[in-house]
């Protein structure tokens, strides 16, 4: 049976149609994604299978008991909780049913209240809701996560893992994910690929990530002008049939505009021919203008293009020995690199390790603390990372991208600003409204509008690909390719930079910075690694790389008592849990809540008093076994 259906569902904003006479089904153990234009619909048709949203007709139809979780696009915030906290209120619902049971066979209950709490049980055995610290545990301990600490003390990437932990510890029947790569670096991204590649359930995912999605996808769902289309396979294979079936698209519709025209033409047919016309043939006619204005165009293509400034020199940066430390961390050490004009650069490295610092210093921006760095001749610098901080939210596009002017000057001719904007998919009405009304993928699109208006011959782009639909993005890589200019380039972007660059800059494990031929895919067949500063389990961000001044906290060896106690407590856990099962086997028998109240309310009872010692039990097996790793660790980090 399947997990989700949506049977003739509409939606529409406005005068703008999401969804039209939309069909859908989700199969238990699918990975789906869904792909789309920004603005098609994504991540609205998720918030539909929520339950967010109500459709405007149609049906929602969902599996009786169908648990869905979300793992959101905004990341989460960095609250003063800690991380065992924040996934443990994954479970909130359950706990909630758990509390009213508990409540409930505590109390002298009528018949009317046995059914109640038998009902509670059933929904509470049907969540498998009776071992949630269990639950909980095993979830952190499966992502590596550190259970103390508090959500403030973690970077990005690491509350990401948090927020897919909540939404994991649910057990979910269908897993939601909506932008998951976004802002995250290369390990990660790749962490979470395995996690969700060995899931168990169904996945429903967006992603503009093509390497993410050419991994995990079983199949893949086209959200296209109001429409659903299902496309088996992976993503190389949609790519093959969507070309196909856009040419046969094509020339259907200029094969229908040609009859169409021959049937105006015949209508419009001196007085002689109207008193002889066939009825039907009118009636045909009708249909075909009516077809006709109905039929919804795929929309503008995205249209760049690139300022060019003239040639710099043939020498554009020389880097000797440059060294450069923050806080007593060394981020570059002895970097030597010769850039020069036409060279198309990646730089390739988790967060944290120093890749903006390194354009930084190639740009002038900050000196260097040793060595040299020089630039060549006629260099005209244009920097996406810059015009971040640039752009005024208050004003409107065409203000921001033109600086106020009515007309911009394109390769020596005046274009209209508003006419420029179309090519970046921004209408006339979208051009006049504030940036802060935007989404994240359009605000990039008028960063980059900004930035190509600009004569350039090195152009520095540092993340220029999140939140680009996958058509903005593939005419991105097309006018990078043709550019004739110099580029450097940071992206976690794999493709992107499989196939816009020629070599690449990685920042490796053993904390050197090398330079390779080629991009992404020629740096992995080395097999080298990434440097990896973001760990949340030293006492300091970067302690694992400063030098000399790392404070190790002092783990203490458990006492004589506290060792046999966690020796002991396995055992324990497992001869209450082999209780509380052969309690749950007794309450859920079909004929247990028609016995007298008395016998009933005892075996409650004792359910209750079982759950609550193996809670209290659970928890001291996890701080002792705690206590025991961190003195481990602590005794390795000394050998």
């Amino acid at each position: 049976m399947s997990l989700i259906r949506f049977e003739d569902l509409s939606l529409d904003f406005g005068d703008q149609k999401i969804l039209t006479n939309a069909m859908l089904a989700i199969e238990p153990g699918e990975r789906v994604c869904f792909i789309g234009r920004n603005g098609a619909g994504k991540s609205t048709t998720l918030k539909l299978i929520t339950g967010e949203i109500e459709p405007d007709r149609g049906k929602v139809i969902r599996k009786t008991g169908l648990v869905v979780s979300e793992l959101e696009q905004a990341l989460p915030e960095a609250i003063d909780l800690n991380v065992h906290d924040v996934v443990r209120s994954g479970l909130a619902g359950i706990e909630l049913l758990l509390q009213r049971y508990h409540q409930r066979s505590g109390h002298d209950l009528d018949a009317k209240g046995l059914r109640e709490l038998e009902e509670l049980h059933q929904q509470i055995d049907a969540h498998d809701g009776w071992h949630l610290e269990q639950r909980v545990e095993t979830t952190m301990t499966e992502l590596s996560l550190p259970a103390e600490k508090m959500m403030s003390e973690l970077s990005g990437g690491w509350r990401r893992r948090v927020a897919l932990a909540k939404a994991l510890v649910q057990k979910p029947d269908l897993l939601l994910l909506d932008e998951p790569t976004n802002h995250l670096d290369v390990v990660t991204i790749k962490w979470l690929e395995n996690i969700v590649y060995s899931y168990a359930g169904s996945v429903l995912f967006i992603t503009h990530d093509r390497a993410f999605l050419q991994r995990l996808a079983t199949r893949i769902i086209e959200i296209d002008r109001g429409n659903l289309t299902s496309w088996p396979g992976d993503f190389a294979n949609f790519q093959q049939r969507k070309e196909k079936a856009l040419e046969d698209e094509e020339t259907e519709n200029a094969k229908f505009d040609k009859n169409l025209d021959q049937e105006e033409v015949w209508i419009r047919q001196g007085i002689k021919a109207r008193r002889t016309r066939n009825a039907g043939r009118v009636r045909t006619l009708m249909k075909m203008r009516d077809k006709r204005a109905k039929r919804i165009g795929r929309g503008p293509n995205t249209r760049m293009h690139i300022e060019e400034a003239d040639q710099s020199g043939r020498k554009v940066i020389r880097a000797r020995n440059v060294f450069y430390s923050f806080d007593e961390n060394s981020l570059i050490d002895d970097f030597s690199v010769r850039i020069m004009r036409g060279d198309r650069i990646g730089l390739l490295g988790n967060n944290g390790v120093g890749k903006t610092t390194l354009l930084r210093l190639l740009l002038g921006d900050i000196e260097p603390q040793s060595g040299t760095i020089k630039h060549g001749t006629n260099l005209e610098v244009g920097y996406f990372d810059q015009l971040r901080q640039s752009l005024d939210l208050e004003k409107s596009v065409a203000e921001n991208v033109g600086d106020g002017k009515t007309y911009i000057s394109l390769n020596g001719k005046d274009r209209h600003i508003v006419g420029y904007l179309k090519g970046f998919l921004f209408d006339p009405e979208r051009s006049m409204m504030p940036v802060k009304s935007l989404s994240g993928g359009e605000r990039n699109r008028v960063i980059l509008a900004k930035l190509f208006t600009k004569a350039a011959n090195l152009l520095v782009l540092d993340e220029p690909t999140n939140d680009l639909d996958m058509d903005t993005l593939e005419i991105l890589e097309d006018k990078l390719i043709n550019y004739s200019g110099t580029l450097i380039i940071v992206s976690h972007d794999r493709q992107f930079l499989d196939n816009v660059v020629t070599s690449t800059i990685v920042f490796e494990e053993d904390g050197q910075i090398w330079e390779y031929v080629g991009g992404y895919t020629d740096w992995v067949r080395q097999g080298h690694q990434l440097t990896e500063v973001d760990k949340p389990f030293s006492e300091e961000p970067n302690a694992s790389t400063r030098m000399g001044s790392a404070k190790r906290s002092v783990a203490s060896k458990l006492s004589y008592k506290d060792q046999r106690e966690l020796d002991t407590l396995p055992e324990e856990i497992e001869a209450l849990e082999n209780a509380i099962a052969s309690l749950e086997s007794v309450v859920s028998a079909p004929d247990f809540y028609t016995q007298e109240h008395e016998a009933v309310q005892e075996t409650l009872n004792k359910l209750n008093a079982s759950h609550s010692v193996l809670e209290k039990s659970m928890g001291r097996w996890t701080e002792l076994a705690n206590r025991q790793e961190e003195y481990d660790q602590s005794r390795k980090s000394d050998v």
